[in-house]
């Protein structure tokens, strides 16, 4: 028997449409992350508009295959430019994810996508609707800083 007290219970399992960023367990919230690799991207600002562009730079640490950190616990400390996004930042950090990110759209208040795993029940709808930066990137030891500019990419929406 369901108790309904149980806040999740009476919310079946869909944790992130009750609960605010703040409050959730760190699987909660490790969950949150579609897994498309995006925020992985160097962004650039465009000098005219202000408005921040993504390039298919990668950080060195990711793994291309699988859109996976490959030294996740470390990688502020191994990357400094590395943002960790935490409840105590969300907010802020939110402003320069990628639109589709699950924790900025969460923090404006709009429903995760259809091909989010936490709505389709399955991790790889994000590389399958082509959402993520799987197989799509060049690494930043690849790349001269001053060229930046040619790697800015339009997929990413």
């Amino acid at each position: 028997m369901t108790n309904l007290t149980d806040k999740s219970a009476s919310h079946g399992d869909r944790f992130w449409e009750h609960k605010a960023l703040h409050e959730m367990t760190r699987n909660e919230w490790e969950s949150i992350c579609d897994g498309c690799a995006k925020c992985c991207l160097t962004q650039l600002q465009d000098e005219q508009t202000e408005q921040l562009v993504l390039t298919n730079v990668a950080c060195d640490l990711l793994n291309d295959n699988t859109c996976l950190c490959t030294d996740y616990d470390n990688r502020s400390d191994r990357i400094p430019s590395c943002v960790t996004m935490d409840a105590g930042n969300v907010e802020q950090a939110a402003e320069f994810a990628p639109p589709t990110c699950a924790y900025r759209l969460l923090v404006q208040e709009q429903p995760l996508p259809q091909w989010h795993h936490l709505v389709s029940g399955d991790r790889n709808t994000v590389h399958q609707q082509g959402k993520s930066a799987k197989a799509r990137v060049v690494f930043q030891k690849d790349v001269n800083e001053e060229d930046l500019e040619d790697y800015v990419v339009d997929w990413l929406e």
